[in-house]
C-alpha cells in the first residue's frame, strides 16, 4: 500500500493575499567543490519536460555549468519517465540524475535500489530551507533520496480575461457556476474549455480537483492508499459530474475527438494563442509558462487565473504536485551528479527558473522578488508559508503502471471517459481492475 502523503501548497485565499511581502531572506548556497571544480566534466539529466519548460530548465543547468565548469546534458523522456529510465539502466546507458514527477515512481526506483541518497549537505540545506513535508516526499523508509526542486499548483483554471469580460462572466465560486458561466462564453462565440485529452495526466487533474473537494480529504486519501477502492459510490459521482463537461459539446473545443486529440502545449494555445478556439483552460500554475514564452502573454493581464471553484458545498480543492532530483547508482558520474543536486536545493538555482516564470520553488529562502509577475509572487508567498491542509497528486502517489504510464492505467481510462462518458459506473469497475493489478506489482 501507498503510504499517505499530504501536500504543502497554495491555499484558495493566496490569492487575495497583500502582494508586497519582502523576500524570505537567505543568500545563495554553493554548489560544492569551489568554481570550476566540476571542469570538463559531464552530468547527464533525464526529465519529463518538453517545450518551454525545457528551455527554462537549460538555464538553471547552464547556470550550474557557469558556476562549476561541468557541462549539464538534459534529455526528455516524455510521460513515461519510469519506463525510459529503466531501459536507460538495463542498456548500461543511465543518467546521473533523473527529475521525477512522481511520488510513486521515487519510491519505485528506491525500493529496486537505483537511487543514491542525498549527501550531507543536501541533506542540511533541505532540512533548513524546504518545510518537512518536502522531505517527507523525498524519502523512502526513512532514507531521502529526492530533493523537490519544481513545484506544481494543479487547482488553477486559466483564461482570458478578454473573453470572459466580452461574454460578461466573472470567475466563478461554485462548479455549478464554473458550467454556467462556460455556457455563457460559449453563446458569446468562443468554446469554454479547452481540453488536453491527448495527454491522460491533464485528464486525471480533473478527476482530483472534483473528488477532493466532492468527497473531502479523508476520502481522497484512502483512494489515493487504494485504502478505498474505485468502485466506491464516491469515485462514481465524482465520475458522473465531469462526464457532464466532458459530453457537453458546447463547453468542450471541438468536442471530445478534438479533445483527444490535442496535447497540453496545444490547450493551451487554443486559449492564448493567435487563433482563439475557448475562453478558458483548466491546469496547474506551469500554464502561465506556455503562456508567456510561447504566445507573449502578459501574465494577470493577458492571461488570469482563479481558483477552481468547490463542488457539491465542498471545500474548493488545492492538489499539487512536484519534481524531485534524485541521482542513479548507475549513472556514469554520480558524484557530479550530486553537486547538481546540491546546486538545484540552493535559492540562487531556483532564482534562474523564477525569472523566466512558469515556475514555483518549495525553497523557503528564494525571495519572492524573483519572481516576475505578481500572480505568481501571491502564489509562492502562500507555497512557503501553508500547512498540510492541501493534497498532492493522487495519479502521482500511485504506482506507475497505474498513475503515470502512457496508455495505460488511470491515463488511459480517463481518455476512454472523456470519448465516451455514458458509464462512470463501467469506468469505475475499470479503474479499480487496473489499480488492484498496480498496487499489488
Amino acid at each position: 500500500m501507498m503510504r499517505r502523503r499530504t501536500t504543502l501548497l497554495t491555499c484558495c485565499t493566496a490569492f487575495v493575499l497583500g502582494l508586497g511581502a519582502t523576500a524570505c531572506g537567505g543568500g545563495p548556497v554553493s554548489a560544492g567543490g569551489g568554481d570550476k571544480a566540476l571542469s570538463g566534466q559531464t552530468v547527464t539529466v533525464a526529465g519529463v519536460w518538453t517545450g518551454s519548460e525545457q528551455k527554462n530548465f537549460q538555464k538553471v543547468l547552464d547556470a550550474f555549468t557557469a558556476k562549476t565548469g561541468a557541462k549539464a546534458q538534459f534529455t526528455s523522456t516524455g510521460d513515461n519517465v519510469s519506463t525510459v529510465v529503466g531501459s536507460k539502466i538495463e542498456g548500461g546507458n543511465a543518467p546521473d540524475v533523473v527529475m521525477v514527477p512522481q511520488v510513486g515512481v521515487l519510491q519505485q526506483f528506491a525500493k529496486k535500489g537505483w537511487l543514491t541518497p542525498l549527501s550531507q549537505t543536501a541533506q542540511q540545506t533541505v532540512g533548513a530551507d524546504y518545510a518537512p513535508v518536502w522531505k517527507k516526499y523525498g524519502s523512502v523508509d526513512g532514507t531521502l533520496y529526492g530533493l523537490y526542486f519544481k513545484a506544481a499548483h494543479k487547482s488553477t483554471v486559466w483564461y482570458s480575461p478578454d473573453a470572459l469580460g466580452q461574454a460578461g462572466v466573472k470567475p466563478p465560486k461554485t462548479y455549478d457556476e464554473l458550467l454556467k458561466a462556460g455556457h455563457t462564453v460559449s453563446d458569446s462565440g468562443l468554446a469554454a474549455f479547452s481540453v488536453a485529452g491527448q495527454d491522460g495526466w491533464t485528464l486525471t487533474d480533473w478527476f482530483e480537483n472534483i473528488y477532493l473537494s466532492q468527497a473531502g480529504p479523508q476520502k481522497y486519501d484512502a483512494l489515493a492508499a487504494h485504502k478505498l477502492k474505485w468502485t466506491d459510490p464516491s469515485v462514481v459521482k465524482a465520475l458522473t459530474t465531469l462526464g457532464k463537461l466532458f459530453k457537453d459539446k458546447q463547453l468542450v473545443a471541438g468536442g471530445q475527438k478534438e479533445a483527444l486529440n490535442t496535447d497540453f502545449p496545444g490547450s493551451v494555445e487554443k486559449v492564448f494563442g493567435p487563433k482563439p478556439e475557448a475562453g478558458m483552460v483548466y491546469e496547474g500554475d506551469f500554464v502561465a509558462g506556455v503562456a508567456h514564452d510561447q504566445f507573449g502573454k502578459t501574465i494577470g493581464k493577458d492571461a488570469n487565473f482563479f481558483p477552481f471553484p468547490a463542488v457539491d458545498g465542498g471545500t474548493a480543492p488545492v492538489v499539487s504536485g512536484g519534481d524531485a532530483a534524485v541521482v542513479l547508482k548507475d549513472g556514469k558520474n554520480a558524484k557530479a551528479g550530486m553537486k547538481l543536486l546540491e546546486y538545484l536545493a540552493t535559492p540562487e538555482a531556483a532564482a534562474v527558473w523564477a525569472k523566466a516564470g512558469g515556475f514555483l520553488s518549495p525553497n523557503k529562502k528564494l525571495g519572492l522578488s524573483s519572481y516576475g509577475d505578481d500572480v505568481t509572487r501571491a502564489t509562492a508567498k502562500s507555497l512557503v508559508g501553508a500547512g498540510d491542509s492541501v493534497r498532492f497528486d493522487m495519479s502521482d502517489q500511485a504506482p506507475a503502471a497505474f498513475g503515470g504510464t502512457k496508455g495505460a492505467g488511470e491515463w488511459k481510462l480517463l481518455q476512454d471517459f472523456l470519448r465516451d462518458p455514458s458509464d462512470p459506473k463501467g469506468t469505475a469497475a475499470k479503474l479499480e481492475a487496473a489499480a488492484a493489478k498496480a498496487y499489488q506489482g
